[in-house]
């Protein structure tokens, strides 16, 4: 057996998907076909790429850079295909792109403007990604980084496409003289004498989700605050005004600590969605595989993300979910 871009679709659709049975569904395999698929590849590479997962399947580390790598190869495959008869240039394209609150932007134009110089890129920032959802829908924008939550996933019409980034745990912003800043992981439950900062409806699950936590850990949060600007957030956090929860990838201000919530009992879905007609696959391929890289390298520079990763090690968690 030799590696061939097919087997490279099949890895990047476990990948995206989480789930070997939704990947199958996805690409017209049976379950058990993908499966022996899958273990033919991981034979041929000579280790694992995928651990079980409470909610399907993780990459390893060692996963997450074949998957990388795959994703570049046919990002460049798929343009070798679309090239016009006579090897002339592709027209100049034009991307609206819509985001969420996210600190990737920067980083991710900064790579789309080096990997794809041909591509002009206009960027609309809206809160919820409910409203993202619209506007691709009526065509007013091209593509879109927006979230949804295990258990929801977002829906959408066949005219819309959509693929993960990542999925990461949800964590808590508390003030730096807070009884329980001494704590690795901060309970959920101990936190419901609180104020929360909640941040407002975002139209695909949120702040549902976070009620539902609330709930399940035996409380309901008696003051609430809607708010989710984060750097006015971080300011009354610093004062010790109420606690948060935050993206992993936050960097807190002074006075202000970031920790991982004890068993992870809020996760969130990074996702890039785009518009069939208007995308083409290796826009759509260089648009997720630079948003996957900047995602991981942000995560990467998170000091409290690194030490729930380390901690998840040793308590047998296994490693963070990639591209999921």
């Amino acid at each position: 057996m030799e590696l061939e871009l097919r087997h490279l679709r099949v890895l990047c659709a476990i990948a995206d998907c989480g789930s070997v049975g939704r990947a199958a569904a996805a690409l017209g395999y049976t379950q058990p076909a993908l499966s022996t698929q899958l273990r033919r590849i991981e034979r041929l590479l000579g280790e694992g790429l995928f651990v079980r997962a409470s909610t399907g399947v993780e990459l390893t580390a060692y996963g997450a850079d074949v998957v990388s790598q795959a994703r570049e190869i046919l990002v460049r495959a798929d343009a070798l295909g679309r090239r016009r008869t006579g090897g002339s240039p592709a027209p100049v394209s034009r991307l609206r792109l819509g985001v969420t609150n996210t600190p990737v932007v920067p980083a991710l134009l900064d790579a789309l403007r080096e990997a794809c110089p041909d591509l002009t890129v206009s960027v609309s920032s809206v809160y919820a990604t409910g409203d993202l959802l619209g506007l691709l829908e009526t065509g007013e924008l091209d593509a879109a980084l927006g979230v949804d939550y295990p258990g929801l996933p977002v829906r959408h019409s066949a005219a819309l496409a959509h693929r993960a980034i990542n999925t990461v745990p949800v964590f808590v912003a508390i003030h730096a003289g807070h009884p329980l800043a001494h704590r690795i992981e901060v309970p959920l439950e101990e936190l419901s004498e609180d104020t929360w900062f909640v941040a407002p409806d975002d139209g695909v699950g949120w702040p549902g989700a976070f009620y539902d936590a609330c709930r399940a850990a035996g409380f309901r949060p008696a003051d609430t605050h809607e708010f989710h600007v984060l750097d006015q957030l971080q300011s009354m956090i610093a004062k010790g005004l109420g606690v948060a929860l935050v993206q992993p990838t936050v960097r807190p201000v002074d006075g202000v600590l970031v920790k991982p919530l004890a068993g992870d009992p809020l996760w969130q879905r990074h996702l890039l969605l785009w518009r069939r007609e208007q995308v083409d696959a290796p826009v759509a391929e260089a648009l997720h595989h630079h948003a996957v890289h900047t995602y991981r390298t942000l995560l990467a520079g998170a000091p409290h993300l690194q030490k729930w990763v380390a901690h998840g090690y040793t308590s047998a968690r296994g490693p963070l979910p990639s591209g999921k």
